[in-house]
C-alpha cells in the first residue's frame, strides 16, 4: 500500500447534520465523543481538515491528544488556496502545517501560503489529487495513518477518490434539520447507488444517549 491508511471521524445529529444551517453550531458531542476524538488522534500521523472547516473555527489548532508521544502533522486541503494565512494554526508551535492544493490556485495565494505553512504541495490540475498527495505525505513526512476531521466537502472528495479506509461516526441525540445544513459528505456525491462508497459495520458502542460506529471500507478491506 503506497498511500497511508485514511480514516474519517465525525460527530453528527440523528438526521446526519454536522452543523446548523448558519454553520454556527459546530460542536454538540459529549465528553465521551471528545475523548474518542483524542483517542483517534493518538493513532494518527497526520490530521486532515478542509479550508472551510478551518476558516469557520478561528481557534482550531489540530493539536495532539494529551500524552501523545509525537504530534501528528497538521494538513489543510484547499484546491483554490482559500485558507486564511493569518489563522491561529499557522502561529501555533508544534507539528508542521502542510497545505495540499492544486494548479488552479492563484499565484498570490500560493505565495502567501508558502510563507505561512511549513510546506505546500501542489498536486492535480483542477482538484487535489489525493493519491499523489497521500503518497507525498508518506514519502516526505513518514505519514502512515491520516485522520480526516472534515468538513463535509472534503469527506465527499475523499470518498469519491476511493481513498477512505474507515469511517468513525458519533450519532448524537439531536435533530437540527434544514436542507442547507451541512452533512458528513456534502459536495458532488455519487450519481448512482451502484457507485456509492461501500462500507461494512466493524464496531458499535453506546454510551448514554450517543452511539459510536466504526465502518470499514469494503473495497479497501485488505488494508484494514
Amino acid at each position: 500500500m503506497k498511500r497511508p491508511f485514511v480514516f474519517i471521524n465525525m460527530a453528527m445529529t440523528a438526521d446526519g447534520k454536522i452543523a446548523s444551517t448558519n454553520r454556527k453550531v459546530t460542536t454538540f458531542g459529549s465528553r465521551s465523543d471528545h475523548q474518542r476524538l483524542l483517542e483517534l488522534r493518538a493513532q494518527a500521523d497526520a490530521i486532515l481538515t478542509g479550508a472551510g472547516t478551518l476558516n469557520a473555527q478561528p481557534d482550531i489548532t489540530l493539536g495532539p491528544a494529551p500524552k501523545q508521544k509525537s504530534a501528528p502533522a497538521r494538513v489543510i486541503v484547499s484546491g483554490s488556496g482559500q485558507v486564511n494565512a493569518q489563522h491561529t494554526i499557522f502561529r501555533t508551535p508544534g507539528a508542521p502545517v502542510i497545505v495540499l492544493t492544486c494548479e488552479r490556485i492563484l499565484a498570490r495565494r500560493l505565495k502567501e501560503l508558502k510563507q505561512a505553512a511549513d510546506a505546500v504541495y501542489v498536486c492535480g490540475a483542477n482538484n487535489v489529487d489525493f493519491e499523489a498527495a497521500f503518497e507525498f505525505l508518506r514519502e516526505h513526512h513518514g505519514v502512515k495513518r491520516v485522520l480526516c476531521e472534515g468538513g463535509g466537502r472534503l469527506n465527499d472528495s475523499l470518498l469519491r477518490a476511493g481513498v477512505v479506509d474507515e469511517v468513525n461516526l458519533t450519532i448524537c441525540p439531536l435533530i437540527l434539520g434544514g436542507q442547507d445544513a451541512p452533512t458528513i459528505a456534502d459536495g458532488i456525491g455519487f450519481g448512482q447507488l451502484d457507485d456509492a462508497a461501500q462500507f461494512k459495520l466493524h464496531t458499535r458502542k453506546q454510551v448514554a444517549d450517543e452511539i459510536f460506529l466504526t465502518y470499514r471500507a469494503v473495497r479497501n478491506s485488505q488494508h484494514a
